[in-house]
């Protein structure tokens, strides 16, 4: 099992999460590695969590599906819990958040990319922060009911074995 773990530092904002509907899907982007050859494919991956693929050779089905073009082994992962809501708290800025759960069979992902649009709420006055773009790793706004700048920065992404 991995996890994507989030720091952050939240200002006036909370329960930061990917825009993730059946109709609009976040499409999750990261490098993967192959568990058996330690081979990284050399491009981005995406996948939902409303995708299905069928494993081959098996039963069964997941969110992504891969096959090493090196050493031909065929490999999977699925969304297995999230995503979860970021929480403004003072412990996740230190420790960090579980943001999505991976059940993954020989594969590893090693980075990720926050393509996709993310939504946060007004941390006092629960106004709807939409269509968040945290791909230059800090976001900024402002709050018109609080009448305060709010803004998300040092964020962090590490994806963390779980035990």
């Amino acid at each position: 099992m991995l996890s994507l773990v989030l720091t952050a530092d939240l200002q006036g904002v909370t329960e930061l999460r990917p825009k993730d509907t059946e109709e609009d899907p976040y499409y999750y982007t990261f490098k993967v590695l192959c568990s058996s050859c330690r081979e990284e494919h050399p491009n981005w991956v995406s996948f939902t969590r409303y995708e299905k693929h069928d494993i081959p050779g098996s039963r069964g089905e997941a969110n992504f599906v891969w096959k090493c073009k090196l050493c031909g082994k065929t490999h999977s992962a699925s969304i297995s819990a999230g995503p979860n809501a970021y929480e403004a708290t003072e412990n996740n800025r230190s420790k960090g958040q579980k943001v999505v759960e991976f059940d993954c069979r020989g594969l590893e992902f090693t980075q990720f990319k926050p393509d996709g649009e993310w939504e946060a709420k007004g941390a006092e006055t629960s106004t709807a922060f939409t269509g968040i773009d945290l791909t230059e790793g800090e976001w900024y706004d402002y709050d018109e009911k609080a009448s305060e700048e709010v803004s998300i920065k040092d964020i962090n992404w590490e994806v963390k074995n779980v035990k």
